[in-house]
């Protein structure tokens, strides 16, 4: 065979094989689903998400949004949509706001300093409440250890009035709060029933200043936020930050704005147990990634694996040591979350779920309390978790 000849079978063979490995690769995507665009991974269509906020939005649920989802390390989906004030003028949400989480202070702060004392030796789970806070252990409440306050189980009621308390001593007014809690008749025997309460967490709090010396403003920022370098989450935010944070209500004329809207925790001077902290969506991503990485971030240790275990899965009448996992408050979750995804809810229009398994998280903060407490959050949550978490189903 003449030598152009053999040149020109290889050239062809060459295409042929180029041809044959290329089809081969689409046939691959397409059976995958998976689109060849830029050699990145497929991912879900979370587009439908902008549809539901801005739904929400028209329909006067919220004034505004800002949703981020991940998986793992890497960001999702990331958009801010509406105001983050609405009255009496207004200001565009971005995604950067720093809203008031109310009751997702709860797990990020309250309950993750308490795993941090119980990981460093300083208390014991099933220690009596009334061991660090004699005063408590009264009116049937002697027997109340630190774990039925974690799942709300300790008998407390849930609330008590902020109004008589203020018209009583003047706001703020902390020790006084503490002194009503511990006065207070428990309306269950520790571990018989389960009572969501804002009390519970306040006393828990108190618990953390008295263990450790420092409040639990101080306790969480040095030992949670700063080692994360979630740098814009903090209790009673200065003043420099205001135009960055979404409103809350209207109450007497003021707009709530860096200020907590809870009102027991506004006589705890803004720093609380239940309620108090203040975040961002990217910071708060930054908390779940640390959770879904064992209590680590980068080379940063904030839990062991085992109090993360605690933080995280159920341990008592559907609730783990601070965050929901499948109780009446689990709602959040949406129709395909797994069983054992774990979430939280904030009375301002915050939350957060988690599945563990997947490693996908939805962080949704509005400001639906803005500006008369009139709007709600329930359905911007359930539907935006049925997109994300249907597509991993």
């Amino acid at each position: 065979m003449p030598l152009c000849s053999v040149f020109r079978k290889k050239e062809t063979d060459m295409k042929l094989t180029k041809t044959i490995t290329i089809l081969l690769a689409l046939l691959l995507l397409t059976l995958t689903g998976c689109q060849l665009v830029e050699k990145r991974p497929c991912q879900p269509d979370l587009s439908g998400i902008d549809r539901i906020v801005e739904e929400e939005i028209e329909k006067s649920n919220i004034p505004g949004a800002v949703v981020l989802t991940g998986q793992g390390n890497k960001v999702l989906y990331w958009k801010a949509f509406g105001h983050e004030v609405n009255e009496p003028f207004q200001e565009k949400m971005s995604k950067n706001t720093i809203f008031d989480l109310a009751s997702v202070t709860k797990p990020v702060a309250t309950a993750t300093s308490i795993l941090i004392l119980v990981d460093r030796g300083k208390i014991k789970l099933d220690d009596y409440a009334g061991k660090y806070l004699p005063a408590f252990a009264c009116n049937d409440k002697e027997e109340v250890r630190i774990r039925h306050l974690l799942t709300h189980t300790s008998g407390l009621p849930a609330y008590t009035n902020a109004d008589e308390l203020k018209n009583a001593f003047g706001t703020p007014c902390p020790d006084k709060v503490i002194d009503k809690i511990c006065n207070l008749k428990a309306l269950s025997k520790p571990g018989e029933e389960f009572r969501y309460s804002c009390l519970g967490y306040i006393t828990l709090a108190r618990i953390v200043e008295i263990v450790s010396g420092d409040n639990i403003d101080d306790f969480s920022r040095e030992n949670i936020f700063a080692p994360l370098r979630m740098k814009q989450t903090t209790y009673n935010p200065p003043a420099s930050k205001e135009k960055n944070i979404a409103a809350t209500q209207i109450v007497e004329e003021q707009l709530l704005r860096g200020t907590v809207h809870d009102p027991l925790a506004r006589l705890m001077g803004g720093v609380s147990g239940n309620a108090g902290l203040f975040s961002t969506a990217n910071d708060l991503s930054t908390y779940c990634r640390m959770l879904f990485n064992s209590g680590k971030w980068k080379r940063t240790k904030v839990l062991s694996p085992e109090s993360v275990r605690l933080l995280t899965t159920v341990q008592s009448h559907d609730r783990a040591y601070g965050f929901d996992v499948n109780s009446s408050y689990s709602w959040v979750k949406g129709s395909y979350a797994p069983e054992n995804a774990f979430c939280h809810t904030g009375y301002t229009g915050t939350s957060i779920v988690c599945d563990p398994e997947s490693k996908v998280y939805v962080i949704i903060l509005t400001n639906r309390a803005h500006p008369h407490d009139k709007g709600t959050s329930k359905p911007i949550r359930t539907k935006i978790a049925d997109i994300v978490f249907s597509a991993y189903k």
